[in-house]
């Protein structure tokens, strides 16, 4: 039974959407609402303007025989610049400030809403680059990474500082804590990341850097390559980082001297970001 054009947009944005970065061939539509490639092809063009005037990301079309369409989720610089700003004011908050200059985000961080539009900023962020897999260290900056891996329908690997049994054979390093200042472990199974893949590190949180300078390191040791990294926040640091500000995104900077807090906007820019909002006619 074929199904209406309403019924069919529905599922299919909902397709789409729950399979980003994935090309579907025009069969996959015709055959699953038993509808004319004609009238799926008028169906893909609706969803890729309305797609593009609400900012929910941009419908592709891949041309060739083994081409379809495939969605790539986004947000534009108004919605995204929206956020910023009510998330910075949520964190300008001194009670967050905690010994050691450390910042209490856990709240933030624990909420689905605000983590899918961080996982929608950052990628968009890396939106020009082949991800291949998302990268973080246990345990904080587990729920951002899921959140950008998720956006970007990627596999999304754990490094732990400890191996664990059902790891199988693993590839450790070691590294220098960049606030610690002591050597630690990481560790990742053989079988988490294939040779050549190109990994986004994502993690909640920069101090001295020595954790990401240590995931670095560990995806050297896989034969891969590091196609960025990314923080929710950083934090002012006095000395030198494992890491260069030319090497990573940051959403907010936070100052914690005296005991007081002060948020600005990290180092990242909008460059990436539709101001679009109507479709070229």
């Amino acid at each position: 039974m074929k199904a209406k054009r309403s019924a069919r947009l529905v599922d299919m944005t909902r397709y789409l959407m729950e399979n980003p970065n994935t090309v579907v061939p025009l069969t996959f539509f015709a055959n699953r609402y038993d509808s004319a490639k004609s009238s799926i092809s008028e169906d893909l063009t609706i969803l890729r303007k309305t797609f593009m005037e609400t900012g929910t990301g941009v419908l592709e079309t891949i041309p060739g025989a083994a081409g379809g369409s495939m969605f790539m989720p986004g947000i534009q610089k108004q919605e995204a610049s929206q956020f910023i700003d009510e998330v910075q004011s949520a964190l300008a908050d001194n009670s967050r400030v905690l010994p050691g200059g450390y910042v209490y985000m856990n709240d933030l961080l624990n909420r689905p809403s605000i983590l899918r539009q961080i996982g929608r900023i950052i990628a968009t962020l890396y939106s020009d680059k082949k991800i291949d897999a998302v990268l973080t260290v246990a345990t904080k900056g587990i729920p951002v990474a899921q959140s950008v891996a998720t956006l970007l329908n990627v596999p999304f690997v754990i490094a732990r500082h400890d191996s664990r049994i059902t790891d199988g054979s693993t590839i450790s390093v070691n590294y220098i804590s960049g606030s610690q200042k002591r050597i630690e472990k990481m560790v990742l199974s053989k079988r988490s990341l294939p040779a050549n893949s190109n990994v986004l590190i994502v993690d909640d949180f920069l101090r001295g850097g020595g954790s990401a300078d240590g995931l670095c390191s560990l995806i050297k040791e896989f034969d891969s390559e590091v196609a960025g990294i990314a923080f929710v926040a950083e934090r002012d640091y006095e000395g030198q980082r494992k890491i260069s500000e030319d090497d990573y995104t940051s959403l907010f900077k936070i100052d914690t001297n005296n005991g007081d807090i002060k948020v600005d906007l990290g180092n990242f820019t909008y460059d990436n970001f539709s101001d679009i909002t109507k479709e070229e006619e």
